[in-house]
C-alpha cells in the first residue's frame, strides 16, 4: 500500500507541472488550448532523445522546454496572426507535432534504460528509486509555483490576466493582447513540454503516445484542485493545482489496485471531470429547491 501511494505521489508531482501549463490557458488566460497532447510529447521527445545521444539531462530538460514553447509560439501566431479559432488552432498544432516528435525521435519511442537522467544525480545523497523522484519533482513543483507567483504579479503578468479576464477591455487600457496571448500559450506550454520531459526520465522512455489523453488528466487535476482547495489567494490557486495533480493519481493508482482495466482509465477520467464540472449546478439547483418558499401577504388565498 505504502509503495502505491508513493508512487502515485511521485508521479503526481510531474504530472502537477503539466497541470500549471493546463491552468494557465483554461483559467488564466480564457483559452482552451489543445497543443498540449502534443507539446508534452515534444518534451518527452527531445529530452530522450538529448539523452539517448550522450547530453546531459539538465541541458535536455532545458532543450525541451524552449520547444515547448516553440510549439506554444506556433499556436498563438496561427491564432493571433493568421486569425484562426483558438480551438482550431490548438488541433492543427497537435496534428503537426505528432510528426515533428517522430522525426525527434527518429523512431516511435526511446528507451532510457541505461542513462542517467535528473534524478540519477540525487542518488549521490543515498536517496533513490520513488523517494528520488519524490523530491526532485516537489522542489521543482515548488520552484514552478514561486516562479509563476513572482511573475504574475509583474506588470506583464498582470496583462496577461487582463487579457485573460476582459480581453476588449484590456486593449482598451492600451495592453497588446494578442502578444499577451503569445506569451502565455508559451509559458503553459513550456511548463507542460518540462513535465513530459521529466515523466520520460521517470519511467525511462519516451513514446508517441504518452500525450494522448493529456488534456483531460490536466483538466482532471484542475478540477479536482479547484474543487477540494481552491480557497485562497492567488498563491495558494497554484499550490492547489498541484495538490489535484497529486489526488488525481492517487485515485487513479487506487482504482487500478481494485481491478479497473487499464484502457477503462480516459472513460474514468472523463467521468471524474464531468462530474466535477457539474458540482456547482448540482449543488445550485440543490439551494434552490430545498430552499424554504415565501409566500407573499398580498397573494395569500384568504380562507373562509
Amino acid at each position: 500500500m505504502l509503495n502505491i501511494v508513493l508512487g502515485a505521489v511521485s508521479l503526481g508531482l510531474l504530472w502537477a507541472i503539466m497541470t500549471l501549463g493546463v491552468f494557465l490557458t483554461y483559467r488564466i488566460l480564457d483559452y482552451a488550448d489543445l497543443t498540449v497532447e502534443g507539446s508534452i510529447t515534444m518534451g518527452a521527445a527531445i529530452a530522450a532523445r538529448l539523452i539517448y545521444d550522450g547530453v546531459d539531462p539538465v541541458l535536455a530538460t532545458a532543450a525541451a522546454i524552449a520547444g515547448g514553447m516553440a510549439a506554444g509560439w506556433v499556436t498563438g501566431v496561427l491564432h493571433t496572426k493568421l486569425k484562426i479559432p483558438g480551438l482550431l488552432s490548438g488541433i492543427l498544432s497537435m496534428i503537426a507535432l505528432y510528426s515533428i516528435n517522430i522525426r525527434i525521435m527518429g523512431k516511435a519511442n526511446i528507451t532510457l534504460l541505461k542513462s542517467d537522467t535528473v534524478f540519477t544525480g540525487i542518488s549521490a545523497l543515498g536517496i533513490t528509486g520513488q523517494w528520488a523522484v519524490m523530491l526532485v519533482g516537489a522542489g521543482l513543483t515548488a520552484a514552478v509555483i514561486l516562479f509563476l507567483y513572482w511573475f504574475f504579479g509583474t506588470e506583464l503578468g498582470c496583462a496577461i490576466r487582463a487579457t485573460g479576464d476582459n480581453e476588449k477591455m484590456a486593449r482598451a487600457q492600451g495592453i497588446n493582447t494578442d502578444t499577451m496571448k503569445l506569451l502565455g500559450l508559451m509559458l503553459s506550454n513550456g511548463l507542460v513540454a518540462f513535465s513530459g520531459a521529466l515523466i520520460a526520465q521517470n519511467q525511462r522512455y519516451a513514446d508517441i503516445t504518452m500525450g494522448q489523453g493529456a488534456i483531460v488528466i490536466g483538466l482532471a487535476s484542475v478540477i479536482i484542485g479547484e474543487v477540494l482547495f481552491d480557497r485562497g489567494g492567488f498563491l495558494r490557486r497554484f499550490f492547489s493545482m498541484a495538490l489535484g495533480a497529486v489526488i488525481y493519481r492517487i485515485i487513479i493508482a487506487f482504482v487500478i489496485e481494485l481491478g479497473m482495466q487499464p484502457t477503462d482509465l480516459r472513460l474514468f477520467t472523463a467521468i471524474t471531470v464531468a462530474a466535477a464540472l457539474s458540482i456547482p449546478n448540482i449543488q445550485g439547483k440543490a439551494i434552490t429547491l430545498f430552499r424554504p418558499r415565501r409566500v407573499s401577504a398580498g397573494c395569500a388565498v384568504q380562507s373562509k
